[in-house]
C-alpha cells in the first residue's frame, strides 16, 4: 500500500486549503490552525480522512530537535531558576483531576476509567492505552483528548495575538539557505535516531522526547550549535495540524453532542484553572508572563512546543513544566485510578 493513499491524498489537499484560508485572512498560525479547523469541519461533515503517518510522526521528531537544541550550558546554569514554579505543577494536576473526574463521571455519565483517563492532562496516546486497559472507551478519550487540545491550542495563539500583541508571524528560525548543511545533516540524524531509540526503549513521547535528549547531549558538547531552520517548523505545524484534525474523521452526531461536548466543556475548566496558576505563577514573580501562560496551558506537548517557538518563549522553562506535568500523570494516574476503584 503505498504512502499517499486516496484519503491521505484528500486529508493534504484539505489541510493546505485550510492553511490559505486562514493566511489569506491574517488569522493566527495559519500552517497550524488551518488544516486543523478545515479537516475539523470536513470530518463532521461526513468526509473521511487519515492522518500523515511515519511522515508526519518524522516531522514531530524536528520539534524535539529545536528544544534540545535551545538546552546549552548557560541554560543548564539557569535550571534551578525553574525550580519554584515546578513545584506549581502537582498542584496544578491535582486541581485538575479534582474538577474533571466529577464532570465526567457525574456531569456526563461516563463510567470511573474513562472519567479518570479523560480528566487526566497526560499525553493522549499514553491516556488512550491505560484508559482502554482498565476498560474504558478509547473513542470517548481519543475525541476528549482531541478536543481539549484543539480548544487550549486554539485559544492561545487567540489571546496572545489580541491581547498581548504577540507577533506569530515571525519566522520561527533562521532560513535554511543560511544554516551549514553539516548542521541540517546533523539534526536530521538527531530526530531520526533520537526517535527510533527512544522507541525501541520505550520512552513515552518518542517522537519528541527522544530527539529532544540526544539533541541536548549534543548541543552541551558544543556539536549542534543551531536549531531547525523556519521551513522544518511550519513543515512541522502542518502536520500536527492534520494529526489532531483527522482524529474527528468518522464522528457521529451523538459523540459531537456527548464526547465533543465534554471535551469543550472540560476545555473550560482548564482554561480558567490555567489562568488561576498564571496569576499566583506571575504575581509570585517567578517567571515572565508569556512563558507562565505557556508552561501552564495542558495542549498537547508538540502543539505547545510549535507555539513557545513561534511566540519566543524560553523553550527549556516551558517544555520542562510541560514534561514534569506528562511524566507525574503517566506515573500516577494508573495507582491513583485504582484507588478510587
Amino acid at each position: 500500500m503505498t504512502f499517499l493513499t486516496f484519503r491521505r491524498a484528500t486529508t493534504l489537499g484539505v489541510a493546505a486549503l485550510g492553511a490559505l484560508i486562514f493566511w489569506l485572512t491574517h488569522l493566527p498560525l495559519p500552517l497550524l490552525l488551518g488544516p486543523m479547523a478545515l479537516c475539523l469541519v470536513l470530518a463532521l461533515s461526513g468526509v473521511r480522512m487519515q492522518d500523515a503517518g511515519v511522515l508526519g510522526t518524522f516531522m514531530r521528531t524536528f520539534l524535539g530537535v529545536a528544544v534540545g537544541a535551545s538546552i546549552t550550558p548557560e541554560t543548564v546554569r539557569h535550571l534551578p531558576d525553574f525550580a519554584l514554579s515546578l513545584l506549581f505543577v502537582p498542584l496544578f494536576i491535582t486541581l485538575i483531576g479534582a474538577a474533571g473526574y466529577p464532570l465526567f463521571r457525574y456531569g456526563f455519565k461516563f463510567n470511573h476509567p474513562t472519567a479518570w483517563y479523560a480528566a487526566m492532562p497526560g499525553g493522549l496516546q499514553d491516556m488512550l492505552v491505560f484508559g482502554e486497559e482498565a476498560g474504558g472507551d478509547p473513542r470517548a478519550l481519543s475525541l476528549i483528548h482531541a478536543t481539549r487540545v484543539l480548544f487550549i491550542v486554539t485559544l492561545a495563539p487567540l489571546v496572545m495575538t489580541y491581547y498581548w500583541g504577540t507577533d506569530l508571524t515571525q519566522a520561527p528560525g533562521r532560513p535554511a539557505a543560511d544554516i551549514d548543511p553539516w548542521q541540517l545533516g546533523l539534526m536530521v540524524v538527531c530526530g531520526f535516531a533520537g526517535w527510533k531509540i527512544a522507541e525501541r526503549v520505550g520512552l513515552f513521547g518518542a517522537s519528541i522526547l527522544g530527539p529532544l535528549i540526544l539533541t541536548a547531549a549534543l548541543s552541551l558538547m558544543g556539536i549542534v550549535t543551531t536549531r531547525p531552520p523556519a521551513e522544518i517548523i511550519w513543515a512541522a505545524q502542518f502536520f500536527i495540524g492534520i494529526a489532531v484534525g483527522v482524529k474527528y474523521s468518522g464522528i457521529t452526531w451523538k459523540e459531537v453532542q456527548v464526547d465533543i461536548g465534554a471535551g469543550i466543556a472540560y476545555g473550560i475548566v482548564l482554561a480558567l484553572i490555567s489562568l488561576a496558576f498564571f496569576e499566583m505563577v506571575v504575581l509570585a514573580g517567578v517567571a515572565e508572563p508569556l512563558n507562565a501562560f505557556l508552561a501552564f496551558l495542558p495542549g498537547g506537548q508538540a502543539e505547545m512546543v510549535v507555539i513557545a517557538i513561534i511566540a519566543g518563549g524560553d523553550l527549556a522553562y516551558v517544555v520542562s513544566h510541560h514534561l514534569l506535568r506528562i511524566v507525574l500523570v503517566i506515573l500516577l494516574s494508573p495507582l491513583i485510578s485504582r484507588l478510587f476503584r
